[in-house]
C-alpha cells in the first residue's frame, strides 16, 4: 500500500513579505520587510520614489535623474493594518500584511495599486512589480516604441538594439526610456523605472489581471508621480531627468544628408543647388566616407583634401556642417586615438583587465568607456579636431553599442564612475554617455556657441545632451506614419528634440512618398532628409518639378513658422513640454484620440493641428478635438469634437489652427534661419478661451541668451475684454523686427483701436504656401484655394513699450 504524497510546493518566486519595520526620514521613510529593504522618498508634492531592494545595499543609476529631493510638507499616519504617507497631490498607503503600494487620489479613489497577490517580488535576479489594471485603463509614452498610441495589450523591452530597417512592430529599438503614463478614470500618473539594465514592459498582454515592470538585474527602484493633467506628469518627468538646452537656431531649420555625400564638390554643388532653386536649408550632415577608411577623427586626403576651406566656403552660404562620430577606435599601429586611448587606459574591457574589441566599419576596434571620466576627458581632446576647423555640429551613431553580429558580450565592464558594473548594467546607458561626452566635449571647446549633438542610441536623461532621431527606418508610408507616433511617444518621454530620416532611409520613396514625409517633416522637430548608399538620390529636386515645387513650398512654411517653432523650442527648455504632442496630452480622457483612424495626429505646440496622411490618399478622415477649428490655408471654420472629411491631395497636408491661437511668423524668411526679415506678423484666430503666447528671440548661436541678451515680449488674446496685449519688450538683445503685424483670422468687420486711438484694418490677401499651377488645373484660376482673403491687419511699429489692440 503506498502512503499518501505530501505537498512540497517549492516557492519559486519571493514576494516582499510582511512589513516588519520602518522608520521616518526627513524626505520619507525607510522601511524592512520579511524578504527585504526599501525607502520611500518625496521629491516634490507630485513625486515620490520607490526603491525595494533584496539585499543589504542599494543599487543607483547614477546618470538620469538629476535632482534631489525638495523640502515638502507630508504626514505620516501608522495604523493597525497601514502606513499612510499624506502628499499635496496624493496618498500612498502601504499595507503592513504582503507589504503593497497604493496610490489614492485626495478623494480617495485608486490612481494605481499593486496586484493583491504579487505586488513586488522576484524570480532569480528579476524583480518585478506588478500592478492592478484599473478599468479602462489605457497607457501611452514609453518613448522610441513602435506600435499603437495605447500600449494596453502590448509588452515591451528596453536593451538599446541596433535594429536595420526595423518593422512596424520591431522591439526593442536604438534608445531607452522606460516611463510610461496611465490614465483612467480621468485621472493620470506616471512611472519612471530608474533601472539600466534589461527591462520588460507588460501592458496586460496575454493577461487580463495586471500590467507589470521589470528589470533583469538590480533593483526595483521607480517614481510614482500624479498631477492633474500628462503635460503637468511630463514636466516632472523633466524636473527630474532634467530638460533639454536650447540648441542652436540653425539646427531646427532644414538638414540635408545622405549616406554619403563626397567628395568636397558634390558637398558644395548640393549648398549652391538649394540656393539656386531657393529652398530654405542650414545643414549638411557628412556620413563616415569623409573619414579615412571609416577612422573617427580624420578626412580621407583624396575626397576631402581641404575640409577647412571647404566648410569656410559653405559658411559664407548660410550653411552648418555636422559630421559623423562613431565610438569604434579602429586597432592600427600609427592610428593616434588608437595609441593615445591605450595609452590612456580609456577603453571598455573584459574581466581579465584586456580591452574588448568588436568589428564595426573601420574593421576591428576597440570602444572608449564613456562611463569613465578619463574616457570623456580624452573623447573632448579628439574633438578639437573637428571643432578647430569650425564643425559645430556632432551626429552620434553605431552607440547602442552596435558591432557586426549583434552579440556584445555582457561580461565587458565598465567603470561607472568608479562604481564598476557589466554590460548588463552598463549597455543602455552606453549611448547617453557618448552623447554625453560629445556635448560636454564640444560646448567646452567652442566656448559661447551651442553645438548642435544628435545620438541614436539614449536612456533617460538624454535630452539634456542630444536630438534623437529614429534610426534607419525603411521608405515606405507604414513607417513614415510610424515615425510620426515615435516622434510623439518620445515626446511623452521627455525628449522634445526628436525626429526621423524624411523620405525613408532604407529603400527608395516614390515620388508622392516623398511629397508627403516633407509635408509631416515640416512639423516634426528635427527635419532631415537621409537616405542610404545605393538608393536613388533623395534631394527636393531629386523626384521631378511638382514634388520640388511641393517640397520648397512645405521647407518655406517652416521657415515661416520659425518664430513659433523656436518659441516652442524655448518653453521645452523650460518647462520639458514636448514641441509636438499626442493628442493624448490635451485630449487625454478623448476616445476617439486613441482610434487607429487618428492615433497619428498631434499638434505642433497646442495651436497647430498635423493630420499626417499616407501619399496614396486624396481624402482622409480627421478628428477635430473640442474647440473651435480654422483650415490653415483657407481660414475655413469647423466647431470640434467631431469628425471630418479632409481634402488631401498630394500638395496639401491637412492642418488646422485652435481658436484662440496665436501664431507669430516671419513672412519674409530667407533661406536660412538667420535671415527672419524685418517684419513680424502675429496671426491670431478668433476663439472663445483666452491664449497666451510669449515670442521669444535671441541672436541664436550662442549663451548671451543666459546674461539676459534676448528679445522677448508676451502676447495676450482676451476675447472676453475685446482686446490683444503685446507686452513691454524683456531682455536686452537688439531685435532686427521693425514693424509687426497683427493678422486677424475671423474677426468681424468693426472699428479697432490701437492703444485707445482709432486704426484701420486693412483686409489682406494671405497665402501661406504658393499655389502648384503648373500642374493642376484647379490651380490655374485667377483665385487659387490656398488663398485667404479675410484676414484683417493692422500694422504697428515694433514699439518698446506696451500695445493694445481693441475693439
Amino acid at each position: 500500500m503506498l502512503e499518501p504524497s505530501v505537498s512540497t510546493h517549492k516557492n519559486l518566486s519571493h514576494s516582499l513579505g510582511n512589513l516588519t519595520s520602518f522608520e521616518n526620514t526627513e524626505n520619507g521613510i525607510i522601511g524592512k520587510t520579511e524578504q527585504a529593504n526599501f525607502k520611500v522618498l518625496i521629491y516634490t508634492d507630485n513625486t515620490v520614489r520607490i526603491h525595494i531592494t533584496f539585499t543589504d545595499t542599494y543599487d543607483e543609476n547614477p546618470y538620469s535623474v538629476i535632482t534631489k529631493p525638495e523640502k515638502t510638507s507630508f504626514t505620516i499616519d501608522d495604523n493597525d493594518n497601514a502606513v499612510i504617507i499624506s502628499l499635496p497631490k496624493f496618498d500612498l498607503q502601504i499595507t503592513k500584511e504582503n507589504t503593497r503600494f497604493t496610490f489614492l487620489d485626495k478623494t480617495g479613489k485608486v490612481i494605481n495599486q499593486d496586484d493583491p497577490g504579487f505586488g513586488t517580488s522576484r524570480i532569480g535576479e528579476q524583480i518585478t512589480t506588478y500592478k492592478s489594471l484599473q478599468e479602462g485603463e489605457r497607457f501611452i509614452g514609453m518613448g522610441e516604441k513602435t506600435g499603437p498610441l495605447d500600449r494596453k495589450g502590448h509588452g515591451y523591452q528596453h536593451w538599446n538594439t541596433d535594429y536595420f530597417g526595423y518593422p512596424e512592430e520591431g522591439d526593442p529599438l536604438y534608445c531607452s526610456t522606460p516611463f510610461y503614463i496611465g490614465v483612467h478614470s480621468g485621472l493620470s500618473y506616471g512611472i519612471f523605472l530608474d533601472n539600466s539594465h534589461k527591462t520588460h514592459f507588460n501592458f496586460g498582454a496575454s493577461n487580463n489581471r495586471f500590467s507589470s515592470f521589470a528589470a533583469d538585474s538590480g533593483d526595483m527602484n521607480y517614481y510614482f508621480i500624479h498631477d492633474e493633467n500628462v503635460g503637468e506628469i511630463i514636466k516632472a518627468y523633466s524636473v527630474l531627468t532634467g530638460k533639454m538646452s536650447l540648441p542652436p537656431l540653425w539646427s531646427i531649420g532644414y538638414q540635408q544628408c545622405r549616406y554619403s555625400y563626397y567628395p568636397d564638390k558634390e558637398v558644395t554643388t548640393l549648398a549652391q543647388t538649394f540656393r539656386d532653386k531657393d529652398i530654405p536649408a542650414d545643414v549638411i550632415v557628412l556620413d563616415i566616407h569623409y573619414m579615412e577608411k571609416y577612422k573617427i577623427f580624420t578626412w580621407d586626403g583624396e575626397r576631402f583634401p581641404d575640409p577647412q576651406t571647404m566648410i569656410k566656403t559653405l559658411q559664407e552660404r548660410g550653411f552648418h556642417i555636422v559630421v559623423m562620430c562613431d565610438p569604434g577606435i579602429k586597432i592600427e599601429e600609427g592610428y593616434g586615438p588608437y595609441h593615445s586611448g591605450n595609452d590612456e587606459d580609456i577603453f571598455v574591457k573584459y574581466p581579465d583587465n584586456t580591452p574588448y574589441s568588436g568589428e564595426v566599419w573601420p574593421g576591428w576596434c576597440h570602444f572608449p568607456d564613456f562611463t569613465n571620466p578619463k574616457a570623456r576627458t580624452w573623447w573632448e581632446e579628439n574633438l578639437k579636431v573637428y571643432t578647430d576647423i569650425g564643425i559645430d555640429g556632432f551626429w552620434n551613431d553605431m552607440n547602442e553599442i552596435a558591432t557586426w553580429g549583434q552579440m556584445l558580450p555582457e561580461l565587458i565592464e565598465f567603470d561607472f564612475d568608479g562604481d564598476k558594473a557589466t554590460a548588463r548594467k552598463g549597455r543602455n546607458v552606453y549611448g547617453m554617455q557618448m552623447a554625453r561626452s560629445t556635448y560636454e566635449g564640444t560646448k567646452n571647446l567652442m566656448g559661447n556657441k551651442r553645438p548642435f549633438n544628435l545620438t541614436r542610441a539614449g536612456f533617460s536623461g538624454i535630452q539634456r545632451y542630444a536630438a534623437v532621431w529614429t534610426g534607419d527606418n525603411v521608405a515606405t508610408d507604414e513607417h513614415m506614419l510610424l515615425g510620426v507616433r515615435l516622434v510623439n511617444s518620445m515626446g511623452l518621454a521627455g525628449v522634445p528634440f526628436a525626429g526621423y530620416d524624411v523620405g525613408g532611409f532604407v529603400g527608395n520613396a516614390t515620388e508622392y512618398l516623398f511629397a508627403r514625409w516633407i509635408q509631416i517633416g515640416a512639423f516634426s522637430p528635427f527635419f532631415r532628409g537621409h537616405s542610404m548608399i545605393n538608393s536613388r538620390d533623395s534631394e527636393p529636386w531629386a523626384y521631378g518639378e511638382e514634388v520640388e515645387e511641393i517640397s520648397r513650398n512645405y521647407i518655406k512654411l517652416r521657415y515661416k513658422l520659425m518664430p513659433y517653432i523656436y518659441g516652442l523650442f524655448k518653453e521645452a527648455a523650460d518647462t520639458g513640454m514636448p514641441v509636438v504632442r499626442s493628442l493624448a496630452i490635451d485630449y487625454t480622457h478623448t476616445p476617439l484620440v486613441y482610434q487607429e483612424a487618428y492615433q497619428n495626429q498631434y499638434t505642433m505646440g497646442d495651436s497647430i493641428l498635423v493630420a499626417p496622411v499616407e501619399s496614396t490618399k486624396e481624402l482622409t478622415k480627421v478628428f477635430l478635438p473640442e474647440g473651435d477649428w480654422y483650415e490653415l490655408f483657407t481660414d475655413k471654420q469647423y466647431s470640434g469634437d467631431q469628425e471630418i472629411v479632409a481634402e488631401c491631395p498630394i500638395e496639401q497636408l491637412p492642418l488646422f489652427v485652435k481658436g484662440s491661437a496665436i501664431l507669430p511668423l516671419y513672412p519674409d524668411a530667407g533661406d536660412n534661419t538667420q535671415e527672419k526679415g524685418d517684419v513680424l506678423e502675429l496671426h491670431i484666430y478668433k476663439g472663445k478661451e483666452s491664449n497666451t503666447f510669449t515670442y521669444y528671440e535671441d541672436d541664436g548661436t550662442s549663451y548671451d541668451y543666459e546674461q539676459d541678451n534676448f528679445y522677448e515680449r508676451k502676447i495676450d488674446y482676451a476675447p472676453e475684454e475685446n482686446v490683444i496685449r503685446i507686452s513691454k519688450i524683456n531682455g536686452k538683445y537688439n531685435s532686427a523686427i521693425s514693424t509687426l503685424k497683427v493678422c486677424l483670422h475671423g474677426f468681424d468687420d468693426t472699428t479697432y483701436s490701437q492703444n485707445d486711438q482709432p486704426v484701420e484694418a486693412v483686409n489682406k490677401s494671405y497665402q501661406f504656401v504658393e499655389p502648384i499651377s503648373n500642374f493642376d488645373p484647379i490651380y490655374a484660376a485667377e483665385e487659387p484655394r490656398l488663398k485667404i482673403d479675410s484676414i484683417k491687419t493692422i500694422t504697428c511699429a515694433n514699439s518698446d513699450e506696451e500695445i493694445i489692440i481693441s475693439w
